[in-house]
């Protein structure tokens, strides 16, 4: 039912959600607590049942930390990339990494993309 509710409301959601999320992780660990979350999904106008919350917050803390990776909640909605997305940011990639070391540096990044 969340997924759905998230996918009736637009990709502009989960953006900003995702944006959100990088904004309150003032430690940078990628994680979340389990108000944190909560309140993220108030701000978004997300909300849900009690009982509908704890059961979102018992799959995605699968490892019973107490703490969401933001990126796993990401991955829990939107899924698997189908094979054309899978296909273009190889090809995205392959062109950031035309040294073929296997990372990119930033710097590389800076040469091939402009957010202006």
């Amino acid at each position: 039912i969340f997924r759905e509710t998230l996918s009736k409301r637009g990709v502009r959601v989960i953006t900003g959600l995702g944006k959100y999320f990088r904004q309150i992780d003032k430690n940078r660990n990628g994680l979340l607590s389990q108000a944190a979350l909560k309140e993220a999904l108030k701000v978004f106008h997300l909300e849900m049942p009690e009982g509908d919350f704890e059961s979102l917050w018992l799959i995605l803390d699968d490892s019973k930390n107490d703490k969401v990776d933001y990126g796993e909640f990401t991955h829990a909605i939107f899924g698997e990339m189908n094979e054309y997305r899978k296909t273009f940011v190889r090809k995205a990639y392959m062109k950031l990494d035309f040294n073929k070391t296997g990372s990119v540096p930033m710097v590389d990044v800076r040469k091939c993309y402009c957010a202006k």
